[in-house]
């Protein structure tokens, strides 16, 4: 019994130790760890929670680590990339530290997950893992289409797109849940949609498909919300 109570919190305990991981290699400037270990953390995350449920070994202490060990991995691990993507061709010295602002929103978006009981079944605002995964990926995005290289890594885009990023993680915006209340295609459509986009996409252009998959994901969110609305 006191076996199986500890099994989730390993579980987390790994998502940390991969985000720290992550964060030695890309100081190294071995940015594309970054993104290994942020997938290897994501299914760790993902795995903790679901055993949690099936094992019920729910605790407060889980539901504390498990914050902590996400704001590690899915919030200053991206903020690192973010840095070492552009302190290279930064104006200023300092104006890297800019992305750090990922890092801070990401503890704040941690913060109100944890209070908001409206996100049992409906994400708001984005999702940390996701952010994360859509920052640690664009390096190979740009490596699998040069045109995009300049543009991906030119300081002022990623300045945009942190401070970008960093609105969505706390926005107001209701964003889809892969959870599955039954499996009808009318009520799950969208579901489907995002699971349908990322099996394409990371089948034709692995990791650097996974951005299209993260744009896609808010994307339909939306469009689901604009029509759920006018429904």
């Amino acid at each position: 019994m006191m076996i199986k109570k500890h099994i989730p919190n390993t579980l987390t305990a790994l998502n940390l130790l991969c985000g720290m991981m992550g964060i030695y290699f890309v100081l190294k400037g071995q940015i594309s760890y970054g993104a290994y270990f942020i997938l290897i953390a994501a299914l760790f995350d993902f795995l903790d929670g679901f055993l949690a449920r099936m094992l019920n070994a729910y605790s407060e202490i889980g539901k504390q680590l498990d914050s902590l060990a996400d704001l590690v991995t899915f919030g200053i691990l991206p903020s690192f990339i973010l840095f070492q993507m552009v302190k290279e061709n930064a104006d200023l010295e300092y104006m890297p530290f800019f992305t750090f602002l990922i890092g801070i929103f990401s503890a704040i978006r941690l913060a109100k997950f944890n209070i908001d009981t409206r996100q049992s079944d409906r994400f708001i605002g984005v999702p940390t893992p996701a952010n994360a995964m859509l920052i640690s990926t664009l390096p190979f995005f740009a490596e699998k289409f040069p045109g995009s290289a300049e543009l991906v890594y030119h300081p002022y885009f990623i300045y945009v797109f942190t401070i970008v990023m960093s609105f969505l993680l706390i926005a107001e915006l209701p964003l889809i849940a892969l959870k599955f209340k039954s499996f009808a295609l009318k009520q799950n459509i969208f579901r489907y949609l995002v699971l349908l986009i990322g099996l394409i996409c990371i089948v034709a252009f692995g990791l650097a498909g996974i951005p299209m998959v993260i744009i896609s994901y808010i994307v339909l969110s939306v469009v689901e919300g604009l029509l759920a609305k006018n429904a």
